[in-house]
């Protein structure tokens, strides 16, 4: 196994700049996933280490060994494609022996009437079946090794792709979005597969996907990109609880995190619908920032807020019933501004056009700049809130 070093990596397609100096550290044995929109740049940079595409500029290393001008067939690397890239033709036990009889055996004693002739290979093919068995053993392929590709399951050829790619023993697993042709049960059983797999090898693995659930149920880093750049480097939780600007906060979460119009009170307060937070920053008065409050951070107020929160009046649009619990859409504040809250299911539930006051912890807030990028509040205000919010009681219907 191996790390892989990033340093200074652009790459540009004639005029047009894709990647824009990344500079990333994978260690050995870690699971580093790269997530971000389509179009961010996370495939071509994954395609730069397997050595599918050539390096504009930076350095490429994998251990200690600078890559940019080695071939793909050099690097020591597997890279697991999106669309398994299997042989039809052959069964699952030849896909998976192929890089081992290539590496292995002469052109000539891979061709169908040379190959009876060769002594050399009639040594070699027991060995290989032996390591490919091994493999498919742990893969739970041993049952399907004389099936075709067609025969199988998606998630199972999806496990015939990693079997042919552990059997190298690579030092390191490159995986450009390998799950996303699977339906959803399958995606959520494979996922917990990988990362199993992953604790098993203790094997480098650099995985891309647009499934931020995907990143952060399996990594133990993310590197989340935007527009050739990484825009936040850090373990799942670092970038769910502490966000690096408005971007990653939207990218990060499901139901997507609410973002809320702000501005800064002449004491350096933060208001919200023009109500104070018990939270300063140190902006100039009147700048206007965005509140990003988490679904789940947002309760309803059962009894009026303490000096730790505030109260927001909402209007109830409509509810998603998830068994356990219901996901709101409400309209908050004067001018109607979407809020999504993700709330345990009860009796005391608001039907719609009810009006609601949500309760928003000064804890449950993250603070972006004009720029969106975060900012770190000082405390709590000394003083009170100024405008306290008269909260419509829970179930009050608004007239529509």
């Amino acid at each position: 196994m191996a790390s892989v070093g990033l340093s200074g990596i652009s790459k540009a397609f004639g005029d047009t700049s894709v990647l824009k100096g990344i500079d990333l550290s994978i260690r050995n044995g870690e699971f580093l996933t790269l997530v971000g929109p389509s179009g961010c740049g996370k495939s071509t940079l994954i395609r730069i280490i397997a050595g599918l595409e050539e390096i504009t500029g930076g350095d490429l290393l994998i251990g200690d060994r600078r890559v940019n001008d080695v071939a793909p067939k050099d690097r020591d690397i597997a890279m697991i494609f999106q669309s398994y890239a299997l042989y039809p033709h052959m069964t699952v036990r030849e896909n998976m022996a192929l890089p081992l009889v290539l590496s292995r055996l002469r052109v000539w004693e891979r061709i169908p009437l040379l190959r009876a002739l060769s002594r050399r290979r009639r040594l070699v093919m027991p060995e290989v079946d032996r390591e490919v068995e091994a493999v498919a053993r742990q893969l739970h392929l041993d049952n399907l090794l004389g099936r075709r590709p067609a025969q199988l399951s998606g998630g199972q050829r999806q496990r015939v792709a990693l079997g042919r790619a552990m059997v190298r023993q690579p030092r390191a697993f490159l995986m450009d979005e390998p799950l996303s042709n699977l339906d959803a049960k399958l995606r959520v059983h494979m996922r917990s597969e990988l990362a199993e797999l992953h604790k098993r090898l203790g094997a480098t693995f650099v995985y891309v996907t647009h499934d931020q659930v995907e990143a952060m149920t399996m990594s133990d880093r993310i590197a989340m990109m935007d527009a050739g750049m990484i825009l936040q480097l850090g373990t799942p939780s670092e970038l769910y609880e502490r966000p690096a600007n408005v971007k990653v906060a939207s990218f990060i979460g499901s139901p997507a995190i609410n973002l809320l119009p702000g501005r800064v009170a002449d004491d350096g307060a933060v208001l919200l619908f023009d109500h104070v937070l018990p939270l300063t920053v140190d902006l100039q008065a009147g700048s206007p920032i965005t509140i990003g409050v988490r679904p789940e951070a947002i309760s309803i107020a059962g009894s009026a807020p303490s000096s730790e929160a505030c109260a927001v009046s909402a209007r109830l649009t409509r509810k998603e019933n998830l068994g356990p619990e219901f996901i709101l859409h409400l309209e908050a504040g004067d001018d109607g501004i979407p809020v999504v809250a993700r709330v345990a299911a009860g009796p005391s539930l608001p039907g719609a056009n009810e009006a609601v006051a949500l309760l928003i912890s000064r804890t449950a807030c993250h603070l972006f700049d004009a720029d969106g990028e975060r900012i770190e509040p000082r405390s709590a205000p000394e003083h009170a809130p100024s405008r306290p919010l008269r909260a419509p009681a829970v179930g009050q219907r608004v007239a529509t």
